[in-house]
């Protein structure tokens, strides 16, 4: 007998009968004699308009009200599987967050997980019922319900097989496995049978949305197995197997880059005329980090006469008004003579962790972005990634020029 965690997206659960089929995966886990639970998004859509909602009333709104409307998606979701699953005579339960409880900090909107209590859980599980959990969702030491950002459903179900000691935490999305890019844009893109932990780490952090960049830190952390699988595997007659991610020295794959990323929720923010003295870039981001604002690619630029300085930095689109409305209002202290928003940017980058024993890879890249005249605005570089902010107009042309420049491109 396992344990395994299985975790459903929107699109999985999307309609009522994508919840039967759902039930019926569970069926066959619990059939084979393993103890399941379940971790569920909301249904494709609902949080989209669940956040809309929100915004049409007021565009900086109370995040704690905004996590009592958005948690609402998965609290229907859980329920309705618990259902199904009952209905074709397999004992369930829903949980909620607060009732497992899984406690989180009070950043409403991008709580932190602290700890996870499954002795509940646990002891139902052995008797044979099914645990449906609501994703995305806990609670603050105050009591109220927290959301850990879009895409915490993953972070969810990974901290809950961590907890449980789970044989295996199984993602069910709506593609089959972890590609070298999008498959959308890249017809020539390929899926990757491994990857390694870091690798998924920067992918999912430079904009691949498979997986949320949390769960892969978890899973990385508490070294969890986890297998992204496709849900609908039987509606197109695949029978390929997932992307398992493990560590650095059982990837036998061995690519100098093994995926190229894109973010479009990227924003651009120039503070023209900086004063030149120490202390002022801490000034410029301590407000924003009080505000629970994260700074991402930074620049600088000293003027000619050593005086002022051009300081640009990218933040969430998401934020970008908020962002905004923090540096106004740190005008005065900052003594910035303007500020310059641009949101028609993209973040593109180059991931793998051959880059450690390989010299040359960002010059590969300059030079096939430069030869399509692609425009590199902000560039930012760790061990195994090089990141890029371009024009967005730009997104397609290059993702397909970096995928041919590394040889991902599937033959």
């Amino acid at each position: 007998m396992a344990r395994i965690v299985q975790k459903f997206g929107g699109t999985s659960v999307g309609t009522l009968d994508r919840i039967r089929n759902v039930a019926r995966k569970v069926e066959a886990e619990v059939k084979a004699g393993h103890e399941v639970a379940v971790v569920v998004s909301a249904m494709a859509g609902v949080t989209n308009q669940l956040v809309q909602n929100c915004t049409d009333l007021n565009r900086i709104h109370d995040p704690k009200e905004y996590d009592t409307v958005v948690a609402a998606g998965e609290q229907v979701t859980s329920g309705l599987l618990a259902i199904a699953l009952q209905t074709i005579g397999i004992p369930a339960r829903s949980w909620l967050g607060w009732q497992l409880p899984l406690r989180t900090d009070d950043t409403h909107g991008k709580a932190r997980i602290l700890g996870l209590d499954t002795g509940a859980v646990v002891e139902r599980m052995a008797a044979g019922e099914v645990a449906v959990v609501a994703g995305f969702q806990g609670i603050d030491a105050n009591g109220r319900i927290t959301t850990l950002g879009r895409g915490g459903s993953d972070t969810s179900a990974v901290a809950l097989a961590a907890a449980l000691n789970a044989d295996r935490c199984d993602i069910y999305t709506d593609v089959d496995g972890v590609y070298t890019t999008d498959p959308r844009i890249v017809a020539k893109a390929r899926k990757l049978n491994r990857i390694t932990y870091e690798e998924m780490l920067e992918l999912a952090s430079l904009g691949a949305k498979v997986l949320q960049t949390r769960s892969v830190e978890m899973a990385m952390k508490h070294r969890v197995p986890v297998q992204v699988l496709s849900s609908f595997a039987e509606e197109t007659g695949s029978a390929l197997p997932g992307t398992l991610l493990v560590d650095e020295d059982r990837n036998v794959e061995e690519l100098l880059v093994s995926g190229i990323a894109y973010s479009r929720d990227e924003a651009k923010i120039t503070l023209v005329g900086v004063a030149d003295r120490p202390g002022v870039a801490a000034g410029i981001l301590g407000p924003l980090a009080e505000a629970a604002i994260n700074v991402d690619m930074i620049v600088q630029n000293v003027s000619a006469d050593g005086r002022t300085t051009d300081l640009t930095f990218t933040v969430g689109k998401a934020d970008l008004d908020r962002t905004c409305q923090v540096l106004d209002a740190a005008r005065a202290g900052l003594g910035y003579q303007r500020l310059v928003a641009d949101s028609n940017v993209v973040k593109v980058s180059v991931i793998g962790v051959g880059m450690r024993s390989h010299a040359g890879v960002a010059q590969r890249m300059f030079k096939a972005l430069a030869d399509r005249g692609i425009n590199i605005q902000v560039i930012s570089t760790s061990e195994i990634k090089i990141s890029v902010l371009i024009a967005e107009e730009y997104t397609e042309l290059a993702l397909r020029a970096l995928h041919t420049t590394y040889g991902l491109d599937q033959a």
